[in-house]
């Protein structure tokens, strides 16, 4: 089994990573999870979180990610993010955008009366308050 992987990580604005990597740790929405060479096919969404791609030349590289889809596989991972970027240039500034729209969905679905969607929202809402938290920005 190789020691590496490619990893890629895109956002709809642009490709923010094009790696080897000896592993990425995802914040999946079923849990965290960390995808190595060989690992299982596997297709997951994101929970917002910090995702760090251990490099193979051993340095590592952090992004905050507000959500996405992750595609794993023996060969390598390739992560669709909704919204990523480096968390050297997370602001308070941004953290404050990322939690103020997920009030507002919640907002929208206590007023449109589903629970199931009340519930996505207020964890949406905590996760983005903890990914804050976790960088040190809340």
């Amino acid at each position: 089994m190789a020691d590496t992987m490619q990893f890629d990580l895109v956002s709809p604005e642009r490709r923010l990573a094009s790696v080897q990597a000896r592993e990425v740790r995802i914040p999946g929405a079923d849990g965290d999870l960390t995808a190595m060479p060989g690992h299982a096919p596997l297709i997951t969404t994101l929970r917002p979180g910090i995702l760090r791609i251990v490099k193979a030349d051993g340095g590592s590289d952090d992004y905050a990610v507000t959500g996405g889809f992750a595609e794993i596989s023996a060969a390598g991972t390739t992560l669709l993010a909704e919204e990523a970027l480096p968390v050297a240039e997370v602001t308070p500034a941004i953290v404050k955008s990322f939690v103020a729209r997920a009030e507002e969905n919640l907002r929208a679905a206590k007023e449109a009366g589903h629970q199931d969607l009340v519930d996505d929202a207020a964890k949406l809402l905590a996760d983005m308050v903890a990914m804050g938290d976790h960088i040190g920005i809340s």
